[in-house]
């Protein structure tokens, strides 16, 4: 029996680059579609509000930007670019 389960452990250890290896394609994938589908919108002039993102806009009109950046991350999964980039089109929106 303890031959079996090695075997099993053996086979799990083996195949774990190939499954990370596929997530990573798909992530990547999922990337590039995100971001054919951005420039769509930004092409057509749609704005697409994200859920949550009022707490966002209130940082904003406090005067309270970087935390403002910290908690669109934290709601969007955004790199700090993106994020500042977001909260300062807030900021310039809200006037």
């Amino acid at each position: 029996m303890e031959i079996a389960a090695y075997i099993a452990i053996v086979a799990l250890v083996l195949q774990y680059p190939l499954l990370e290896s596929r997530i990573q394609k798909l992530h990547r994938r999922a990337d590039r579609i995100e971001h054919k589908l951005d420039l769509i919108l930004g092409h057509l002039d749609i704005e697409v509000a994200e859920p949550g993102l009022e707490r966002v806009a209130a940082l904003v009109r406090e005067g309270k930007k970087i935390e403002a950046i910290k908690v669109y991350r934290e709601l969007t999964d955004a790199g700090l670019k993106e994020a500042k980039e977001a909260v300062d089109r807030m900021d310039v929106a809200q006037g």
